[in-house]
């Protein structure tokens, strides 16, 4: 989750697409100009173990977008993959 978050604020698409899951993955990522991510906390954790096949991370991550503060509340679903944890989708949470 960490490392998706930091590909967003570092805008690498490569990475983003290539830790998403194919049954979901975008053509292409699109990223917002003026958007500037600065902060993500994790609120919970389910699964994701090494023996777990799923995972669940909620988190919120904050951002100022055209000088104004904003934040991103979700939990995301993440599945092995080819023996690699991806993403699947999110569920915005508040």
């Amino acid at each position: 989750m960490r490392s998706r978050y930091t590909a967003f604020a570092v805008e690498d698409e490569a990475y983003l697409l290539r830790t998403w899951h194919p049954a979901t993955r975008p053509p292409r990522v699109e990223f917002e100009r003026g958007l500037r991510w600065t902060g993500l906390q994790i609120a919970g954790v389910s699964g994701g173990g090494p023996a777990d096949t799923r995972g669940t991370v909620t988190f919120e991550a904050r951002y100022t977008h055209l000088g104004r503060s904003g934040e991103l509340r979700e939990r995301s679903r993440f599945a092995r993959h080819e023996s690699a944890w991806v993403y699947v989708e999110g569920t915005a949470t508040g």
